[in-house]
């Protein structure tokens, strides 16, 4: 109760320097509330996080409103955003939906409608939203954007192999939805100035890394921040995060932070 009053507070008194990106990945909707995988959120504490949003004046936007100028929404602007594209995701998108808010969907390409055919320690082995689900988030009004073809890092990849990656995954996607796609995430956050004309390139308008801080530090649609919500993450840390825009906001680190700054005064 105590950690949950004072975040609270915090995030009221925060001084908010611009807009703010959140990356999801996959929404449990059963087990326990804190899932194995460290970036799977279970789906109460989720719902908890969007209630949060909405009850502290944060208005939702895609990110590719935010980071290519779209429309302003005040001071207390935040893209949610999920990476992959996990089945779950689908009902997350339900959650969102019944409160009015908007988010992003950076999907592999190479999965929609399957298992995952990349693999990661301790990743769910959950399928990929299908073709037939993305198209109505679409017509939700949900962005639906590029992860690449195949989870791949893209700064290993040779030129002709970087360009299929994005290039394929971006018409693969267009042709599903009949409609342009223009955001990509870097798998992995991985990225080089090479990926970025690549990207350029490739027909895409934004991307985003998995670097913490206000989403548009860096100036460049290409490099947009976001904040990653992990599987312990409350609507508490939550608010802390957008707080400070960053990812360690455990009380141990702002304690020391607040140490450190008053014996420098």
């Amino acid at each position: 109760m105590l950690d949950a009053t004072l975040s609270r507070l915090i995030h009221r008194r925060a001084h908010i320097k611009g807009p703010l990106v959140l990356m999801y990945h996959s929404v449990a909707d059963a087990g326990p509330l804190r899932p194995e995988w460290p970036w799977a959120v279970s789906r109460q504490r989720f719902r908890e996080q969007l209630d949060f949003l909405r009850d502290a004046g944060w208005l939702t936007c895609t990110q590719a409103e935010l980071a290519t100028g779209g429309p302003s929404h005040g001071e207390r602007t935040v893209a949610i955003t999920f990476d992959d594209g996990y089945a779950d995701n689908h009902g997350a998108c339900d959650d969102l939906l019944r409160r009015d808010m908007k988010a992003s969907w950076f999907v592999v390409s190479g999965s929609v409608g399957q298992p995952p055919r990349w693999q990661d320690p301790d990743q769910p082995r959950l399928r990929i939203l299908d073709a037939g689900q993305l198209r109505d988030m679409h017509a939700a009004g949900m962005e639906i954007g590029s992860h690449t073809v195949s989870h791949a890092r893209l700064p290993t990849l040779d030129d002709a192999a970087l360009a299929r990656e994005l290039t394929d995954s971006r018409a693969a996607l267009e042709d599903l939805l009949g409609a342009p796609v223009t955001g990509l995430a870097y798998p992995y956050g991985l990225y080089d100035e090479r990926c970025r004309t690549a990207a350029r390139d490739a027909g895409y308008r934004h991307a985003s890394t998995t670097q913490s801080g206000w989403a548009l530090l860096d100036k460049d649609p290409f490099l947009v921040r976001r904040l990653t919500v992990y599987n312990a993450d409350t609507a508490a840390t939550l608010a802390r995060k957008l707080a400070y825009a960053a990812n360690d906001v455990a009380w141990s680190h702002l304690l020391g932070e607040r140490a450190a700054r008053f014996l420098h005064r």
